[in-house]
């Protein structure tokens, strides 16, 4: 009897410990607009078909902190946009303007980062078009 006694106060004490725990993670989503993002998907789907029909396409990728974006034709930007995302963390995410000028490279430097898995979104508008980008990028 006492036994039994002992194993429900851990079995609770045990269940307790999980609540605690579980309720100090943080939890991040991707997007805080998850929700209207996706209704937007089709919109990306189109972006992302006129940027590969592209004979230039834009690259993406890393210099120690900063983020590279290399194309050559930016001075036909008539706006730009920058994002980068950190899936797991949504304090590393980043956004920035991407401006038209006549270099064929732009940086863009996080100052808050860690090592793990990017997601790099490039999006612009030029010529009435609308196009976008994304690459996988590890740090």
């Amino acid at each position: 009897m006492r036994w039994i006694l002992v194993s429900f106060i851990l079995f609770a004490l045990f269940i307790g410990t999980l609540v605690v725990v579980s309720m100090r993670q943080e939890v991040s989503l991707v997007s805080k607009s998850y929700y209207e993002d996706e209704l937007k998907h089709s919109e990306k789907m189109q972006r992302m078909n006129n940027a590969s029909t592209l004979a230039g396409k834009p690259t993406l990728s890393f210099e120690g902190n900063k983020v590279k974006v290399s194309f050559d034709e930016f001075n036909t930007i008539e706006n730009g946009k920058l994002t980068v995302q950190r899936p797991s963390k949504a304090a590393l995410d980043y956004q920035f303007e991407v401006p038209a000028v006549p270099d064929q490279s732009q940086y863009f430097e996080l100052k808050n980062w860690e090592q793990g898995l990017y997601r790099i979104g490039f999006s612009w508008s030029a010529n009435g078009r609308e196009y976008y980008v994304e690459k996988l990028l590890v740090l």
